[in-house]
This record gives C-alpha cells, structure tokens and sequence, in this order.
C-alpha cells in the first residue's frame, strides 16, 4: 500500500512540472511605415492595432485562442510595401491590417491577393486598392467619395467657383483625389484656373505656387499628405488668399508639425473626429486616455476599428480558413465601429459618413458630419 501511494504522489509531481501545451495563437499582420516619410503618421496606426489586439485578448481572444500581432515595416516605399506583404505571407498571419498610404496599399495588395490572405487597409483611399481582388477591403472612405463631397462643398456651401491645385505627382492618392475634385467641381459650373505639380519630398514650392498666384485663385486644394500645411503655409506667405481645402491626409500627426497651425482658414475630410457623440466612439475615447502614448487620430481609429473588424469575421467564420474570413468580412452588415457603421459593397468598399473639418485661424474644429 505504502509503495502504491508514493508511486501516485510521484506522478502528481511530475504531471505538476510538464510544460501545458500553449493555445496556438492567431496571427494578424500589421504592414505600416516604421521608417521612412510616412513613419511619424503611421505610429498612431501601429498604436490602435495594438491597442485592439490588447483589448480582444483580454476580452478572451478569438475562438478560444489569443491574437498575436506581427508587425511589418514597409519603409514607407511600395517595393518596401511589396516585401513586406511577401514577409507577412512567409509569417503565417491569417490577415493584414494595412496599408496606411494608397500607393503602399497597391504594391502590397497583389501579393496577398494571390496568397490569399484578407488585407483590410484602414486608410487607402484610392479607389484602385479594392480593385486589385476579393481579398482586399478597405475600412474608409474612398477618393471619389471625398473629393466629390469637397467639390460640392466649395461650391453649394462656400459658393466659390476659381479652384487651383497643387498635385503630388507621384502620389496614387493625390492624383486620384485631383480627378474626382476636378470632374465635380466643373460639372457644377466651377472652374480649375491652374494646375501645379510637386512631388512629396520637396522643400521649396514657392516656384509652383507664384505661378498659381497669378490667377488668383478663390480655392486652392492641395490632395496631399502631411506636405499639405507646409505647402499651404508658403501659399499664405506669398499672398494667396483663398480657402484651403485638403483631404483626409491632412489628419496626420506630423502635419501640426509641418503649418497646421499658420493655416487661417481651410477645410478637409476626415473619417473620424473626438467630437463624434456614438458609444463605441467614446468608448474608444476612455481607452485611450489609459493609454498616453497614443493620439486621438482617425489613423489609430480607423486601425482599431480594422482589428475588431477582422476578429469579427473570424468569429463568424468560425475558422481561420481564408476563404471563411474572407466571406464573412464580406457579409459583414451593420457592423457598429468607432469610425462608423460598416457595410461593405461588392468592391469590398464601406459604405459610411464623412467628417468634415476646419482650420481656423490654426485651430482644428469639428464642422458637420456628411451621411453617405
């Protein structure tokens, strides 16, 4: 009897050492920029992706199993952007979160189109990027959408009718934006007075911007990133007097850096602001000011809400199988976010409001939110 109770005794102790198989985690891919131009916009997204993954984790996870996030740097170049969807897919990750710029976003959506891998790109606004396959979705608004409003906006509302532009030519987004502002800004009686060309890592635009001077211009949109306030800030200096108006890649933490707050008076289109009054917004709010580090922005909105998004699907999917996630983001209906409420059209492009912002006098203010 004494040797059949030391025997259990000794294996209780060795069951008590062995390793518990771990829970195989989840992977989710994130591919923003970590160096490079695009780098100190793209923290505030690297930041809501983490924040997300944080949340459903402690939340219990995913189908029983917790999210890892992997995340990619891609140089804030599109072979950058290519190699790392080409890493993302050697990973093993289920999905990606990403691109932030649309030129980042068509480099690397061919790559995981072919893999078979979902990429949710929060903030790619060119309309190209969900052509690219039934793999790729986005979470905003596109460039047709956002240029059409800030045409109809000058016009019907501010009742200016002489626009220049100041396009980034080597810039997907930028020349994208230009042509849908330019298509309704004349059907409406407008006129585009003059047209500049830059590209994004000048310092100087002074050149381009006496020439559009000469036309005295009532408008003047610049479609381009964090360049834009700096760009708008020499405009202002040589004299130009007319309203600013941007789109959405005004909303970069760098561009408080660049001139945001020189620009008297300007208008752009967001995806999200503080101000919007839902309860996942202001929940979203409270997360954050547990966590210092990262900014109230729609870049680490618009992540954040990709994530939930994305685990979303896999619920329901009840798998990680691709094609399973794939469909069930695709059959993804009323989905309350903190940007918005989410249904995605054939495209795999939601259909959603547009926040529109003013600049005045330096000062950032929430003007109205434009239902689709």
């Amino acid at each position: 009897m004494r040797k059949k109770v030391v025997c259990c005794f000794t294996l209780a102790v060795l069951l008590s050492v062995l390793p518990v198989q771990a829970v195989e985690s989840i992977k989710l891919g994130a591919i923003f920029a970590k160096s490079g131009a695009a780098a100190l916009a793209n923290e505030d997204h690297f930041a809501g992706f983490r924040l997300a993954i944080k949340e459903i984790n402690k939340a219990g996870g995913v189908l029983g199993r917790p999210l890892e996030g992997v995340e990619f740097d891609n140089r804030s170049e599109q072979i950058g952007a290519r190699q790392a969807a080409q890493q993302a897919v050697k990973a093993g990750v289920v999905t990606v979160v990403g691109n932030s710029w649309s030129s980042h976003s068509l480099a690397a959506g061919p790559v995981l189109q072919e893999a078979k891998i979902v990429m949710l790109a929060p903030d790619s606004t060119n309309a190209d990027v969900t052509g690219i396959g039934d793999y790729i979705f986005r979470s905003c608004f596109t460039d047709s959408l956002q240029g059409k409003v800030l045409a109809r906006f000058a016009v019907n509302e501010l009742h200016l009718k002489k626009a220049a532009l100041m396009v980034d030519v080597k810039s997907d987004y930028s020349l994208g934006l230009a042509e849908f502002f330019k298509n309704t800004f004349t059907s409406m009686g407008g006129q585009i007075v003059d047209e500049q060309q830059y590209t994004h890592n000048q310092h100087n635009f002074a050149k381009q911007l006496e020439e559009i001077k000469k036309y005295n211009p009532e408008v003047l949109f610049i479609p381009g990133h964090d360049e834009a306030a700096f760009i708008a800030r020499q405009a202002q200096k040589i004299g130009i007097d007319a309203v600013y108006l941007f789109g959405d890649g005004m909303d970069y933490a760098s561009t408080i850096k660049k001139g945001v707050a020189k620009i008297k008076k300007g208008f752009f289109t967001n995806h999200w602001n503080s101000k919007v009054t839902s309860t996942q917004s202001q929940k979203f709010i409270a997360s954050l000011e547990k966590e210092d580090t990262i900014k109230l922005s729609s870049g680490a909105a618009l992540t954040y809400d990709s994530v939930y998004l994305l685990a979303d699907a896999i619920s329901r999917a009840g798998s990680t199988d691709p094609e399973g996630i794939r469909i069930a983001l695709a059959n993804t209906h009323n989905y309350r976010g903190v940007t918005g409420i989410f249904n995605f059209n054939a495209q795999g492009d939601p259909i959603k409001s547009v926040v529109l912002m003013e600049i005045k006098d330096g000062e950032l203010l929430f003007y109205k939110e434009l239902k689709p």
